[in-house]
């Protein structure tokens, strides 16, 4: 996803357009890794240094609805990264001290489980945490 599809995808789902959701979709653009939302909100500070974390909240939890962000945890803290885009099947390997993201093409799933009897699998994701070769040293 790119900043105008992102931008794009709040109006034609009837969402106002405002300078804060377009700095925060603006943000994950240019960061390309996970954020928390306390890194979100110190980025948009320097713009807006009244906002709010219910601001931030809030607005996280309706990119993750519109697949604009998708969120993950780790260290019992909720993180969000640009939605990759697309429809491919793929997961991903995530540092835990930067928060940037690789992807993994291959499913590990069909290894793991194959297809189990009796059940429809609908959807998951696998996620593999560790440290990205920057952050090693």
């Amino acid at each position: 996803m790119d900043l105008q599809a992102a931008l794009d995808r709040l109006k034609d789902k009837g969402y106002k357009y405002t300078g804060k959701r377009e700095l925060m979709v603006e943000i994950f653009r240019r960061e390309g890794r996970y954020l928390s939302a306390k890194e979100v909100l110190d980025y948009m500070q320097e713009e807006y240094p009244t906002l709010s974390f219910d601001t931030v909240y809030r607005n996280l939890s309706l990119f993750e609805e519109l697949d604009i962000v998708e969120a993950t945890e780790w260290d019992g803290e909720r993180r969000y990264r640009f939605h990759c885009g697309g429809n491919d099947h793929h997961h991903h390997l995530i540092c835990t001290d930067c928060g940037k993201t690789r992807t993994i093409d291959i499913c590990p799933m069909n290894a793991i489980l194959g297809k189990p009897e009796k059940f429809e699998i609908t959807g998951h994701k696998f996620e593999i945490y560790g440290k990205c070769e920057h952050c090693q040293v």
